[in-house]
């Protein structure tokens, strides 16, 4: 059986740069791949290119293994290669796969060109079900002139992670996803993460095909399950003595339903939930079917939304500063991509509203959606501005407990701070 040493990962974004930082940590010789030269730089000087919590020291533990480049043809030398570009949404809820297509053809032409056999292909980007076999892979064949499975290997190996937790979640995952070509590639994936995790989670091997749809259905289900919080919360919301805390703690306790996930907040965001959960929706269609469940979540998502602009419509005059605090999609990380927060700040200011925000990892320096705002460099000052009438806690960062308002600001969250 062939055997995994040496990796290449090509593209060193949020989860590359945390996927080629965690395999050198862990006793590989890792090459990282980008077209862009300052992540290259930075990696070759042992920085991070990207904010992450322990992402600086795994880089440092590694640096002795680690190395960056622009040159994709350097992959070759390498035994796999993990693939990691972005994977935009399509307006149908499909997943585009130009960037795929885009990293991994100059390495099958290089491994063409050196007349290489046995090349694993690792695709860690969420695809389209159906995207690898129909499209991917028949790339990879026609640009090496050989066949998957007999001249080289492909793998779909999407990790299960949440910003703010990266190099966590991948070290020690509950499960590793492997979807396989063939029988030795996903036998050789498969002793490497043995190697790799410093847990022993779960390893599930299976088609390409049950992969992708694994992939999306984890995503969707919780989503399901946060949507379902939700709806309850906004009911709950409407008996003047019903406590939605004590009820969800309640329905946590059966043993079939449990705790993760059953906390009353805010809509689900992020760059996975929202977009995972389409998917499969987007997947149902492309075979004749509905997928009631996922689209109901998708649409209690967009309700809870509008209930809390309404909320906060309800509370607050036109004339009235309201602050929004959390404009990230969750703590430990600065993305803000379907937020709550965001989400709030831009109907209320495009009602007339006049708002400030702040977040604890989401800054103008690093997330632009925050441009838009008066920004709060410390929310500190609440305390002395009058001003605000009312302040709203999108985002359940553990310091806003101890923020102090001004007498007479209102302050709103769903979240049990």
């Amino acid at each position: 059986m062939k055997t995994i040493q040496k990796v290449s990962v090509c593209g060193l974004g949020k989860l590359g740069a945390c996927i080629a930082a965690t395999f050198a940590e862990r006793g590989f010789e890792v090459l990282g791949v980008d077209i862009d030269p300052e992540k290259v730089r930075k990696i070759n000087e042992g920085l991070p290119p990207v904010e992450e919590p322990l992402l600086a020291e795994t880089i440092k533990a590694g640096k002795a293994r680690l190395r960056a480049t622009t040159d994709h043809r350097e992959a070759v030398e390498t035994d796999a290669s993990f693939f990691i570009p972005p994977s935009p949404s399509l307006p149908d809820g499909s997943f585009s796969n130009e960037y795929l297509l885009k990293a991994m053809a100059p390495i099958a032409g290089a491994v063409k060109q050196k007349g290489k056999r046995g090349h694993l292909f690792v695709c860690s980007s969420t695809t389209t079900p159906g995207a690898v076999d129909q499209v991917l892979i028949p790339m990879l064949e026609r640009e090496i002139g050989g066949v998957c499975g007999r001249d080289f290997g492909f793998c779909y190996n999407p990790e299960f992670i949440a910003l703010g937790n990266v190099v966590r979640g991948l070290l020690e995952p509950d499960m590793v996803l492997i979807g396989e070509s063939d029988p030795e590639s996903g036998s050789a994936l498969e002793q490497a993460y043995k190697k790799y995790n410093r847990n022993t989670p779960r390893i599930a091997r299976m088609s390409i095909i049950s992969a992708e749809l694994t992939k999306i259905s984890v995503n969707s289900y919780i989503t399901m399950k946060i949507s379902f919080t939700n709806q309850l919360r906004m009911v709950a919301d409407r008996f003047p003595k019903a406590d939605i805390h004590t009820i969800l703690e309640a329905i946590g306790s059966d043993s079939r339903i449990g705790q993760k996930y059953l906390r009353a907040g805010l809509s689900y965001g992020g760059p996975c939930f929202p977009r995972d959960n389409r998917l499969l929706a987007y997947a149902a269609r492309q075979v004749g079917l509905d997928a009631p469940l996922a689209e109901a979540s998708d649409k209690v998502n967009q309700q809870a939304n509008q209930d809390l602009f309404q909320k906060v419509q309800n509370l607050a005059k036109k004339d009235e500063t309201i602050a929004v605090l959390g404009l990230s999609y969750k703590p430990d990380t600065y993305i803000t991509e379907e937020a709550a927060g965001l989400y709030l700040a831009q109907q209320l200011k495009r009602h007339g509203f006049r708002v400030v925000v702040h977040d604890y990892g989401a800054r103008p320096d690093n997330a632009p959606s925050v441009h838009e705002f008066e920004h709060l460099d410390d929310p500190a000052v609440l305390e002395k501005r009058s001003d605000v009438k009312l302040a709203v806690i999108c985002c359940p960062w553990p310091q806003y407990r101890n923020v102090k308002f001004a007498p007479g600001t209102k302050v709103l969250t769903p979240w049990k701070l």
